[in-house]
């Protein structure tokens, strides 16, 4: 059967080179004798991979010196609770813009970690519009201010970066990551879940400034701690980057021009983003568990809790 031509929102489809490659290590990455999905998170060849995945996308994002990249499990969803959890510190407020159904639900699920407020509400129009600059009603005290950058249901995206003054930003990008330049230093912190631009799902990117680590809240389970990620480097067990050979054309870089040329680097850019992140851990457990229970009774089979 031939390949279909997928324009779902996500999963995003991943470059047929980068699908082969992917085949073609299965069952032996490069040199190492083993599959990616055996390999130790310790292991040098391991560490190589996660290295480059990192460091391609610092290159393609121009990510400064002054913020840390992360890669966590549980795609954005889970960043609605871990911006809140890592980021209040002593605030008791956060502001956020609700623009569409993700900004909504990051709010909503705020409120169970502090008393959110909502700067700007579209939902009485039908989230048919962006705010304003000087309809947003920021909150002096707030912890940051939280937009959703582009809102794939509704057809609305922000057209520009809000003034925030001394209260950090924070974008749910999930929709929009890698398709065009992005002035990161604009941001306290970027989070985007990886299967709309990026790879297959569940994951999640976190760019965020590092002078915002280190205020989260002492209830944070430690898989959503970013600075326990970060501490942990590539050592932390849950990390699942897994970097190709086409993290080279990362390197091209998002030019200026005509709007062709803008295009064609948007285009090049999602295919790099595809390129840059491949889960680690694709195994077929259920497979594997009705194998297991064909060859042994069932009940003999060890009990195991979650």
């Amino acid at each position: 059967m031939e390949r279909v031509y997928n324009f779902s929102a996500g999963p995003s489809m991943l470059p047929l080179s980068v699908l082969k490659k992917a085949a073609s290590e299965l069952t032996a990455y490069g040199d190492s004798g083993m599959s990616v999905m055996e390999m130790s998170h310790r292991s040098k060849v391991y560490g190589d991979i996660f290295a480059r995945v990192k460091q391609s996308l610092r290159d393609v994002m121009k990510v400064p010196d002054t913020h840390e990249v992360i890669f966590m499990q549980g795609g954005a969803t889970a960043q609605f609770a871990a911006v809140p959890l890592n980021l209040l510190g002593e605030h008791k407020t956060a502001d956020y813009a609700l623009t569409g159904v993700f900004s909504t639900n990051a709010y909503n699920e705020a409120k169970k970690y502090c008393s959110p407020r909502a700067v700007f509400s579209g939902e009485a129009e039908r989230f048919t519009r962006i705010p304003g600059q000087d309809e947003l009603q920021l909150s002096g005290d707030a912890a940051y201010l939280h937009i959703c950058s582009n809102n794939t249901i509704y057809g609305t995206a922000w057209n520009y970066i809000p003034e925030t003054g001394s209260v950090p930003l924070v974008a749910d990008m999930s929709s929009e990551i890698l398709s065009r330049p992005v002035d990161i230093s604009k941001y306290g912190l970027i989070y985007a879940g990886v299967q709309k631009n990026m790879a297959p799902a569940g994951m999640a990117v976190v760019i965020v400034d590092k002078a915002l680590i280190g205020k989260e809240l002492p209830i944070t389970p430690t898989i959503m701690s970013y600075e326990k990620f970060i501490k942990a480097g590539r050592f932390h067990a849950e990390y699942s980057a897994h970097l190709h050979d086409l993290y080279a054309r990362s390197r091209s870089g998002l030019g200026q021009g005509s709007r062709r040329t803008l295009r064609n680097e948007r285009i090049k850019a999602r295919e790099i983003g595809n390129a840059l992140l491949l889960p680690r851990f694709i195994f077929p457990f259920q497979a594997r568990r009705r194998s297991c229970v064909a060859q042994h009774d069932e009940r003999h089979l060890p009990h195991r809790k979650r």
